[in-house]
């Protein structure tokens, strides 16, 4: 299993999830596609799905434009989520496989009402990757569209939950905004500070800040941390972590 990184638009990130032994990819989200085309004929790879996140344009946007250029083309979406030419709806928990790899949707409701996770694994369950689209960010979490703040916070909490080591590729390059923010309301937190320095030198260099980890998001993103005691300051007396969460993002 690999993941190769595409950017797309203006800080877009589009993905191929590729198997190796079968020299074929699902696209994540090709907003864009002829980058996404070129990358995978210049690498010998054929697209024969595309996993969407959610409905906005520029994550779907390049489904219709795809699918007419690749016959046959699968394209997954949440079931309720009105994904341009889809042709597979996924439930929470469906699987779909692509040589030796598993993808496993996980409906995270909060950007959109019907934004779809993909949990990705190769035969240990715990070395995963996982693509969250604007649900959550490196440091940061997508905004609310279609659904309350416990949404999102929950579907948050639903990709915690994940493995530790799971490699997290988002949908956009909002890293260095993201971590201006966290750090204004955790500016002791010595984990986050340091990552600050790297996604810097990241971008500095223009590289990309993905993929993050899990561990590594419960270490700097606040909306993540909301429930713990470094972030009741946020809101004094708010006696669930939903409310602490509401706040931040409000």
């Amino acid at each position: 299993m690999r993941v190769e990184i595409i950017e797309v638009l203006s800080d877009n990130y589009a993905y191929l999830l590729i198997d190796d032994e079968s020299r074929q990819a699902l696209a994540v989200d090709p907003a864009e596609v002829s980058p996404v085309m070129i990358r995978a004929e210049n690498m010998g790879i054929s697209i024969v799905g595309i996993l969407t996140t959610h409905k906005h344009w520029d994550h779907a946007g390049g489904n219709v434009e795809m699918a007419g250029k690749i016959p046959g083309l699968v394209v997954y979406g949440g079931r309720i989520d009105d994904v341009a030419a889809c042709t597979e709806q996924l439930d929470d928990g469906a699987e779909v496989q692509l040589g030796k790899i598993k993808i496993s949707a996980l409906h995270t409701p909060g950007h959109t009402a019907g934004s779809t996770c993909y949990y990705c694994t190769e035969g240990d369950e715990s070395q995963g990757v996982v693509f969250t689209g604007d649900t959550m960010f490196v440091g940061g979490c997508g905004r609310i569209f279609e659904c309350t703040p416990a949404d999102l916070y929950n579907s948050l909490m639903k990709l915690g939950q994940l493995p530790a080591t799971t490699q997290v590729y988002v949908g956009h390059e909002y890293t260095l905004k993201n971590l201006e923010f966290a750090t204004a309301q955790e500016a002791g937190n010595q984990d986050l500070q340091q990552f600050v320095e790297w996604a810097k030198e990241q971008r500095l260099q223009r590289k990309a800040t993905v993929p993050s980890t899990m561990i590594n998001e419960w270490r700097i993103n606040p909306f993540l941390r909301s429930g713990g005691a470094e972030m009741k300051s946020i809101c004094p007396g708010c006696a669930m972590p939903e409310l602490v969460f509401a706040e931040l993002r409000r």
